[in-house]
């Protein structure tokens, strides 16, 4: 399994400090709910895009919440941006990830996108491009689970879990149930071993 510089796992032999715990998670997306659903006066044409890998069982997550808080279900769909990525020529062997638009589409919505780690900003600038060839949002917002710092772009998140300061040195490593048997949230020194 590949992961977004930023998001790498753990070395081997590294040992990681734990950053967020499940139940941290969980709170942080129930307030990110919250935030989404206050910012936009509601859920009235409100999509839900994930970013692959980890923004997408993200998406699903903060969706359930807002269902539980409005009482009516949210689309939530993934949007792949491997093709729009301005690395491709660094790193051609990139496996195409599963974009799925929910059948109302984008159009005239908010689309709210969801990623697990803002670092650079460029994979946001990717999903942007990605998004323009799908549809024309009336709004475009961003979710991320942890702002780590370090923008290569003029990209900020409008809704954070958690801001994560780190060094340029470190790497953080999202894991979700979903996808890796545990949630948690951890940082590993780069050639620590």
């Amino acid at each position: 399994m590949s992961h977004a510089p930023g998001t790498a796992r753990p070395h081997r032999g590294a040992t990681p400090r734990t950053v967020l715990e499940p139940a941290d998670i969980g709170r942080a997306l129930t307030r990110i709910a919250h935030e989404v659903l206050e910012r936009n006066k509601g859920a009235d044409d409100l999509v839900l895009l994930g970013i692959p890998t980890r923004g997408v069982p993200l998406a699903a997550r903060l969706g359930e919440r807002i269902r539980a808080v409005e009482g009516s279900a949210v689309p939530v769909g993934a949007l792949d941006v491997t093709m729009y990525r301005d690395d491709l020529r660094l790193h051609p062997a990139r496996a195409l990830e599963h974009t799925e638009i929910p059948p109302g589409g984008v159009d005239g919505k908010v689309v709210v996108l969801v990623d697990d780690v803002l670092f650079s900003g460029r994979t946001v600038r990717a999903a942007l491009d990605a998004l323009t060839e799908i549809g024309r949002p009336r709004l475009v917002q961003l979710a991320v689970l942890v702002d780590r710092g370090h923008r290569e772009l003029p990209v900020r998140a409008d809704y954070v879990g958690k801001n994560l300061p780190t060094s340029a040195r470190e790497r953080v490593s999202v894991h979700l149930d979903e996808l890796d048997g545990v949630d948690g949230v951890f940082i590993t020194e780069e050639g620590s071993a």
